[in-house]
């Protein structure tokens, strides 16, 4: 384990590809050119997130973990993310991967994708961020559910009142924002 040049917290190493033969061609070619940045789902939501009038900035790497949407003055943090690369209904996949080629690649790279989006969202919190995940799937279901959903979080933060002297201190009435309470059922 190395340590994060921009913080002080312990950086999750993803295991290595050496040793392991794709198991096809075309899967290899796919998984090579998903995007990072500009996913579908995240054009989505972006698109959604501007109809209510909200404007934000995207894939800001000055904060911890590049979230892939930021609202600054709220200090809001959205993360769009994969229902494979983050390891959506952990459980279910995790059986999955072990019937598949390179199981033993798969299995601790979502691993590791997952305890890495822990991380970030607990050094995000400490100083003072909501951090809003949502999943792919949810995203492509019900856009205007989750907007309206970061909508009112970010409207809770701009009334909430911040301690004198301390711009960055959280707010202590939010409930934390987890992945789960942004799914298209909740909200």
């Amino acid at each position: 384990m190395t340590m994060s040049a921009r913080t002080s917290r312990p950086k999750v190493a993803a295991p290595s590809f050496r040793g392991f033969t794709p198991a096809s061609e075309a899967s290899s070619y796919a998984k090579r050119h998903n995007p990072s940045t500009n996913t579908k789902p995240e054009v989505i939501l972006c698109r959604a997130l501007f109809e209510r009038g909200l404007r934000y900035r995207k894939n800001v790497g000055a904060v911890a973990g590049k979230p892939d949407i930021v609202f600054s003055r709220a200090r809001v943090a959205i993360f769009c993310d994969g229902d494979f690369w983050h390891g959506r209904d952990w459980t279910h996949l995790k059986r999955q991967l072990e019937h598949r080629a390179n199981a033993a690649y798969w299995i601790p790279k979502i691993a590791a994708n997952r305890a890495r989006d822990v991380q970030t969202r607990r050094a995000l919190r400490r100083v003072g961020w909501l951090v809003i995940r949502v999943w792919e799937t949810d995203v492509r279901e019900n856009p205007r559910n989750i907007a309206a959903a970061i909508n009112k979080a970010i409207a809770q933060r701009l009334r909430l009142p911040r301690p004198r002297g301390s711009p960055t201190a959280a707010p202590k009435m939010l409930p934390s924002a987890k992945r789960t309470e942004m799914s298209s059922g909740s909200v």
